[in-house]
């Protein structure tokens, strides 16, 4: 999963952004409003961490630019800054959730699990799709009620492939989601087939019928024919 974090307290990013990334999420940092919007208008991400208190602005402006650019991604604000007066601002303009500082990383993990499955997968833990069942708390995969050997990566992979059902995502696309904007740095996207045709391989191994449809010249899509 991909998630971008504005904040522009140095020591807080680095703790949050180390913290997420060994719970396998991709973690883009934006320190200011500028930089924030110049990834929003670019990238798509699974939940926003959002600073109110912005050294060129604040975050209900990014709020605003994301609904301007009609985003769907999911928002918490994470702010020492906490009235009702912000706290109903921010859900008037579209936050999903509010945590004020200090707060505990675990739970502000628990949060973003929290919405993602809200956003992605109708706040279900276990994510049922015909013969396969993904559990994405405990991160793990059976085909037929079968447990099967899966890395974390995969699984990322699969959860957005059924998530975007029947849409084509693009190389670029997959790539970004896996890698974040590490992704433009990388003269090749080749890594992408590779994920493919691992997973790919591992669900027909364990009789898994094949989704994973090969749309070429354009990517990949999820598609039960």
């Amino acid at each position: 999963m991909k998630l971008l974090l504005i904040e522009d307290e140095q020591e807080l990013a680095n703790s949050i952004q180390s913290y997420l990334t060994g719970n396998n999420f991709v973690c883009e940092l934006a320190i200011n409003g500028k930089i924030a919007i110049d990834k929003i208008s670019t990238y798509d991400y699974d939940c926003i961490l959002l600073d109110l208190m912005l050294p060129d602005g604040n975050g209900f402006e990014i709020l605003k630019e994301l609904k301007k650019q009609k985003k769907t991604e999911g928002v918490i604000i994470i702010s020492a800054k906490e009235t009702l007066e912000t706290r109903i601002e921010g859900f008037n303009l579209g936050a999903d959730d509010y945590l004020t500082k200090p707060f505990h990383l675990s739970e502000l993990l628990v949060r973003i699990q929290a919405l993602i499955r809200r956003k992605n997968f109708k706040g279900n833990n276990v994510v049922a799709y015909n013969e396969i069942e993904i559990d994405v708390i405990s991160k793990t995969v059976k085909v037929k009620s079968k447990k099967i050997d899966i890395t974390k990566k995969e699984i990322d992979l699969l959860l957005y492939l059924i998530g975007n059902e029947n849409k084509v995502l693009s190389k670029s696309a997959i790539a970004e989601h896996l890698s974040g904007d590490m992704a433009d740095m990388l003269e090749n996207h080749d890594f992408v087939y590779a994920h493919i045709k691992n997973l790919k391989n591992k669900m027909k191994d364990s009789g898994c019928s094949d989704y994973i449809k090969t749309v070429y010249g354009l990517g990949y899509k999820w598609q039960n024919d």
